[in-house]
């Protein structure tokens, strides 16, 4: 495993995206518990993406225009649901309540579900892994390890961003102008990720 590809993949998972954006949320919301289940969500959403790529499923998806749009599409109508649910204060960013254990199986189920409706991460496996192993041996045997420490990384740097954004809560919640200002970006940081995987090509 080269040095190459860790640094490649490190940046990669540090750059801001729709699990990171969701974590980040939870954590603000929810606190470190919330924050937690954000990024074990988001990362097991990753783990089918990984899985279609071995097993090839992912060059079907984008060789299929319309595999590829019912995905594109049921995506970005999800992060649009989200959206949705920040700006009227019932998503991650919502704070206090009852039966907060419930609230964190459905923190996770929303994690899965937004990186498992997401074409592009099978898509970005099958162009990213390839460039890092020998094309003269077999290529699912030297992906697995690949593939393992790349997720891997996914969920310690959103822990870690999580944990970060749950230190600020504190000072957050108790700030009502800063939570709002903080809903309405978070969902308008939604509604443009949804709108932009709309409208993305293959």
């Amino acid at each position: 495993m080269s040095i190459e590809f860790l640094l490649t993949s490190l940046i990669v998972v540090l750059a801001p995206g729709t699990g990171v954006i969701y974590t980040l949320a939870s954590g603000l919301g929810l606190g470190l518990r919330g924050s937690v289940f954000a990024a074990v969500g988001c990362t097991l959403g990753v783990l089918p993406q990984f899985v279609a790529t071995l097993l090839g499923l992912a060059a079907i998806v984008h060789a299929s225009a319309l595999a590829f749009m019912v995905l594109k599409y049921a995506g970005a109508a999800y992060l649009l649901y989200l959206a949705w649910c920040a700006w009227r204060e019932s998503g991650a960013l919502s704070v206090g309540g009852a039966q907060q254990d419930r609230r964190m199986w459905r923190v996770l189920r929303r994690g899965i579900t937004l990186n498992l409706l997401n074409p592009k991460l099978s898509i970005f496996f099958l162009a990213f892994l390839p460039q890092f192993i020998d094309p003269a041996a077999a290529p699912v045997p030297q992906m697995i390890p690949l593939g393992a420490v790349f997720i891997a990384m996914t969920l310690v740097v959103f822990l870690i961003y999580g944990a970060l954004a749950s230190l600020a809560r504190t000072y957050v919640i108790e700030q009502p102008t800063v939570m709002k200002v903080l809903r309405r970006s978070f969902a308008l940081a939604f509604a443009g990720l949804g709108v932009r995987l709309a409208f993305a090509g293959r």
